[in-house]
């Protein structure tokens, strides 16, 4: 019974973390997308310091303003990811992984849920911005593009420094060119931290094995 509870509580601690970074993270990235959007004409940009900008772009794309592959299959293939992240969560919250490694996931799922928003509603409710107009609300349907046919908004520019003109191939070019979002962010720096620290559950997850029966060192008695 005891075994139980504790198995309880930390299925109910580790769905809460998920829920509270999910939604919060969620929220940020919207509020920051709709500031731009509706302050900043496309491609206008504020200087805040020498190596940081906000810049508003504008991508149909993948994170940092790639493009890759159709609009529709960028937008169902984030809906098809997301839901993959749901039921992977689901499935270990409460299992004994670390809390680490929920929390990674975490910030991987609110990033692409934050972008997928952008795809799914933005045209809907937003009429388009150009180098002349400030977006603004309009009434849903009668944006500037359907749904899952929404654009992706980009702000965060950080223009660190440029390499010198004798460099071969980079001469001249911008450290570190991408225009990104929060979002991008979140996705980035959990695939990051993901990557170098839990690799090892990944599988574990996959085939129903928990760090209890494989015995790896967890974070959980900390």
């Amino acid at each position: 019974m005891e075994n139980g509870s504790q198995k309880d509580t930390m299925r109910i601690r580790q769905g809460c973390i998920v829920l509270v970074i999910a939604v919060s993270m969620l929220v940020i990235d919207q509020i920051i997308k709709i500031m731009v959007k509706t302050g900043m004409p496309l491609y206008d940009y504020n200087v805040i310091t020498s190596w940081f900008e906000i810049r508003f772009v504008e991508n149909n794309g993948m994170a940092f303003g790639m493009e890759i592959l159709g609009k529709l299959f960028l937008s169902l293939f984030r809906i098809v990811a997301i839901g993959f992240f749901i039921w992977y969560l689901v499935k270990i919250v409460g299992k004994g992984f670390p809390t680490g490694y929920i929390v990674t996931l975490s910030f991987i799922l609110a990033g692409a849920t934050g972008n997928l928003v952008d795809c799914m509603f933005y045209g809907l409710i937003f009429d388009e911005s150009s180098l002349s107009h400030v977006a603004s609300f309009v009434p849903i349907g009668e944006g500037y593009a359907p749904f899952l046919y929404g654009k992706v908004v980009d702000m965060f520019y950080f223009p660190l420094w440029t390499w010198p003109e004798w460099m071969p191939l980079v001469g001249g070019d911008v450290f570190f060119g991408p225009i990104f979002n929060f979002a991008d962010a979140c996705i980035s720096c959990g695939v990051v931290v993901l990557l170098l620290f839990y690799t090892k559950y990944i599988n574990m997850g996959l085939h129903f094995h928990t760090p209890g029966e494989e015995k790896p060192e967890t974070d959980e008695k900390e």
